[in-house]
């Protein structure tokens, strides 16, 4: 089994529709094999999602990193309009979000990056549902250099469970953040990071 973190050309396609749901409206997003959480919108990131529309920053330039099918960064866009660029390392997630954004009819854009490899622009707010089975380096390399690509006044948002090290990431953190939970949950934390 690979993981959604990889690219494997040959891997099929089984693609389904994930239902996201917020009151009354519901909106809709084509996933696929090889990516994460294909069958559903998972805990963290709907979690991170409601919490950002209802605590975070409108009319913002947004990076989503680690995309999966978009459905952050097109939920900010549709819900806080949003500038929001996505991106992934995995072909598919970055081609599924293309995908998302033309039928869900978004203003947003999508590029294949390995974390920040790509990344030239700087952005009000770096969000993400890091991919904890990359490996803590992984997770860590996303979290502190996301501070090269803020703005000075810039916020990271993210989620992690506690039982996936939410303590001892937080703490290392504050070296180069101010460090607020903004909302738990179930054992997940939304954590808000500023650049000091």
């Amino acid at each position: 089994m690979g993981h959604y973190f990889t690219n494997n050309d040959n891997l099929k396609s089984e693609f389904r529709t994930i239902i996201y749901k917020r009151g009354d409206e519901i909106t809709k997003f084509t996933s696929d094999l090889g990516v994460f959480s294909k069958d559903k919108v998972d805990y963290g990131s709907n979690l991170l999602i409601d919490t950002y529309i209802e605590k975070g920053r409108k009319n913002v330039k947004v990076l989503d990193v680690g995309c999966g099918y978009g459905i952050i960064g097109i939920l900010l866009a549709k819900h806080m309009n949003t500038d929001s660029t996505m991106i992934d390392v995995n072909k598919r997630a970055v081609h599924l979000t293309d995908i998302n954004i033309k039928n869900i009819g978004v203003d947003a854009k999508t590029f294949e990056s390995d974390i920040y490899s790509n990344v030239s622009e700087y952005y009000d707010v770096v969000i993400t549902n890091p991919p904890i089975r990359t490996g803590k380096q992984t997770v860590l390399k996303i979290l502190f250099d996301a501070a090269n690509h803020l703005k000075p006044d810039g916020e990271l948002w993210f989620v992690i469970r506690k039982d996936q090290g939410a303590k001892s990431i937080m703490e290392t953190l504050k070296s180069t953040y101010e460090i607020e939970v903004i909302n738990k949950s179930k054992g997940f934390f939304i954590i808000l990071a500023k650049k000091h």
